[in-house]
C-alpha cells in the first residue's frame, strides 16, 4: 500500500507541474490578449503584441492538454468528474479558446470584420482566464458530491464567492505575466506604455493575493500550521515587490522571471490547501476525491513514470529551443 502511495503522490506533483507550466506559459499570451485594447493604441502596436505570441501561443497550450491528459491516466475517477460535472463551463473554457486561436486568424485575413475579431481575441482571453480560476477553485473549496463521486450541482453551484476569488486572482495573475511580457517584446512607447501597466498590476496582484491568502486562511483552518502555505505565501509576495525594483531600474527581462515565480508561488499555496485532495467534497469530506481514492492502478502509474522521465525532459528542452529561435523584439510586419 505504502508503495502504491509514492507513485499517487508523485503524480499529483507531476500534474501540479504540468498545469503551473501551463499557467506560466500560456499565462503570458491569455494576458496579452485580455491587455490589447490597453497596451495598444494603434493596430500597429496591436499587431506587435499579437506577433510577439504568434510563433509559440499553440505550442503552450500543449501543457494543458498533457496535464489533462496526465490526470485522465492517472486519476481517473477525479477526471470523470470534473469534466462530467463542469460540462458547461469546461465548453465556455473551450469555446473561449477556440475563438481566442481562430481570432487571431481572421484579424489578420477578414479586414472588414477585424475590429469583431479583435473582440473575440480579447473575450476569449479574458473568459478562459477567469474560468480556469474559478475551476481550480471550485475543487479546492469543494462541490457537493454523491456516493458514485459525481457533480450534483449545477452551473450556478461554481459561481461562488471563494471560487469567484480564485477566477480573479488568477485573472490578475495572468494580465501581469501579459503586461510583463510585452515589457520583453517591444520598445519605444508601446514598451513604456507595458512598464507603466507593470506598475499598476503588481499593486493589484498584491492586493489580491493578500485576500486570496487572508480567505484560505479563513476557510481552511489546518493552513495555520501549514508551513508549506506560508513558504508559497512568502515566495509569492517576495517576487511581487521584486517587480517594483525592475520597473525602477527599466529591466526588460527580470518582471517576466519575477511574475512568473509569483505565479508558482500562488499554485504552492493551493497545493498546500489542497493535497492529497483532487475534488474535495463540501457536503460530506469523506465523499472528497484523493489522490488515493480515485487512482489507477499500480502498473499504469509505473509505465506512466518511465514515460514521464523521458518525455518531460524532452518537452522542456522543446520549450526552450522554441523561446531561444523566436527571442528578440516583435515586429508588426510578422506573420506565422
Amino acid at each position: 500500500m505504502e508503495y502504491i502511495q509514492n507513485y499517487q503522490t508523485l503524480w499529483f506533483f507531476l500534474i501540479l507541474i504540468l498545469f503551473i507550466g501551463y499557467s506560466v506559459l500560456d499565462g503570458f499570451d491569455l494576458g496579452i490578449g485580455a491587455l490589447l485594447p490597453f497596451l495598444g493604441k494603434s493596430r500597429e502596436e496591436k499587431d506587435i503584441l499579437i506577433n510577439s505570441i504568434g510563433p509559440v501561443w499553440d505550442g503552450n497550450e500543449v501543457w494543458l492538454i498533457t496535464g489533462g491528459g496526465a490526470l485522465f491516466a492517472a486519476f481517473p475517477h477525479a477526471y470523470a468528474t470534473a469534466f462530467s460535472g463542469f460540462y458547461l463551463a469546461m465548453m465556455l473554457v473551450l469555446f473561449a479558446l477556440i475563438f481566442r486561436a481562430v481570432s487571431m486568424e481572421f484579424r489578420a485575413y477578414d479586414e472588414p470584420r477585424a475590429l469583431i475579431w479583435e473582440k473575440a481575441f480579447i473575450a476569449g482571453s479574458a473568459l478562459a482566464t477567469v474560468l480556469f480560476g474559478v475551476a481550480l477553485g471550485n475543487v479546492i473549496y469543494g462541490v457537493p458530491l454523491d456516493d458514485q463521486m459525481e457533480f450534483t450541482g449545477n452551473f450556478f453551484t461554481l459561481l461562488r464567492p471563494v471560487p469567484l476569488l480564485f477566477g480573479i486572482t488568477g485573472l490578475a495573475a495572468v494580465l501581469l505575466q501579459g503586461a510583463t511580457y510585452a515589457v520583453m517584446k517591444t520598445e519605444g512607447e508601446l514598451q513604456k506604455r507595458s512598464f507603466r501597466a507593470v506598475g499598476i498590476l503588481t499593486v493589484v496582484n498584491i492586493v489580491t493575493a493578500v485576500i486570496y491568502f487572508f480567505t484560505l486562511v479563513v476557510t481552511f483552518d489546518d493552513m495555520v500550521t501549514n508551513w508549506v502555505f506560508y513558504l508559497g505565501v512568502l515566495f509569492t509576495m517576495l517576487w511581487l515587490s521584486a517587480i517594483f525594483f525592475s520597473v525602477r531600474h527599466q529591466n526588460e527581462s527580470a518582471p517576466f522571471w519575477e511574475s512568473s515565480f509569483a505565479l508558482m508561488g500562488l499554485w504552492l499555496v493551493a497545493a498546500a490547501v489542497h493535497f492529497p485532495n483532487l475534488i474535495k467534497a463540501d457536503n460530506d469530506p469523506l465523499l472528497s476525491l484523493t489522490i488515493y481514492n480515485s487512482s489507477t492502478g499500480l502498473q499504469t502509474l509505473k509505465v506512466m513514470s518511465v514515460i514521464a522521465l523521458v518525455g518531460m525532459p524532452m518537452v522542456l528542452a522543446y520549450t526552450i529551443f522554441v523561446y531561444r529561435i523566436f527571442k528578440g523584439k516583435a515586429k508588426a510586419s510578422m506573420h506565422y
